[in-house]
């Protein structure tokens, strides 16, 4: 059943991932605070090698190209093929020559040991499907005392962002009962649930901070509407399922209820996420 499942995030990543590189511009803005964030919570400086865990689009990667410079090496990996192919393609549109990029899950890296100075994943570990086994491996390609940073979304109630289109459509689909672990995007909201794990997995100085941040970009609560459900596998899946005259209705009752975090003509949510780092024993 795990399997299963893992296959299953895994293909609506792919499918996800024309979407992600169509609005890569915008996420790119959107999460700039975090990618801010998780380089200053890694240590990141010129010259090091940088593995990136679940690199999406671009974004560390592209970012963390700049911060190590010439010196320094990125290592971009993703399960997804279409993610692979829209973090290249931009990689090489802006002309960066210190990244590679790989397709690879955390749970099996196609890498030596030791070859790293530090690793990071952004919003990726939610979506590992061996959590505790690639939280292992990734320490392994790690350099004795290398350093290791993840982030990932604290609680709905902190992330407007996700729950105002949520709540209304969960009055149209009735939102199915969702494990505990199950790989989604709130897997780890609950403070101290993957520093317990990082620290299982043999890191050690493990800390984990709350930040809160804007989630803002110049686009309209229209454009909100189409951002959010291309984006996300669950709401196509669900908006799918529902007659014209449903979407319409959803669509309405969700412009409403975000229309609070639109005062200014653009988007600006407030947002919340967790930042988990530890040390490489």
């Amino acid at each position: 059943m795990a399997s299963e499942n893992a296959e299953q995030v895994l293909a609506a990543w792919e499918t996800s991932s024309q979407y992600w590189n169509k609005h890569q511009a915008l996420i790119e803005k959107m999460y700039a605070p975090l990618t801010r964030a998780l380089i200053e919570a890694a240590q990141i400086v010129a010259g090091q090698s940088v593995l990136d865990i679940g690199g999406g689009a671009g974004e560390p990667s592209l970012t963390i190209a700049r911060v190590v410079g010439p010196s320094g090496h990125v290592t971009f990996t993703d399960p997804t093929a279409g993610m692979v192919k829209a973090a290249r393609e931009e990689s090489e549109r802006r002309g960066l020559k210190n990244i590679e990029f790989h397709q690879s899950g955390a749970e099996k890296l196609p890498f030596a040991d030791d070859s790293f100075d530090v690793a990071v994943g952004r919003l990726s570990p939610m979506f590992f499907a061996d959590v505790s086994g690639a939280l292992r491996e990734i320490l392994r390609v790690v350099k004795p005392v290398g350093r290791v940073a993840f982030l990932v979304w604290a609680e709905r109630e902190f992330n407007p962002f996700f729950t105002v289109i949520t709540e209304v459509l969960n009055q149209f689909v009735a939102a199915e009962p969702e494990a505990e672990d199950a790989p989604t995007a709130f897997r780890f909201a609950r403070p101290g649930k993957l520093a317990k794990l990082l620290g299982e997995a043999g890191a050690v100085s493990v800390k984990e901070r709350a930040l809160k941040f804007e989630t803002e970009a110049p686009v309209d609560i229209s454009e909100f509407w189409e951002l959010r459900t291309e984006m996300s596998d669950t709401f196509r899946t669900k908006l799918a399922s529902l007659a014209p005259d449903e979407v319409e209705a959803v669509r309405n009752a969700v412009l409403k209820a975000a229309t609070v975090y639109f005062q200014s003509g653009s988007m600006n949510f407030p947002s919340q996420v967790l930042i988990v780092s530890g040390i490489r024993t």
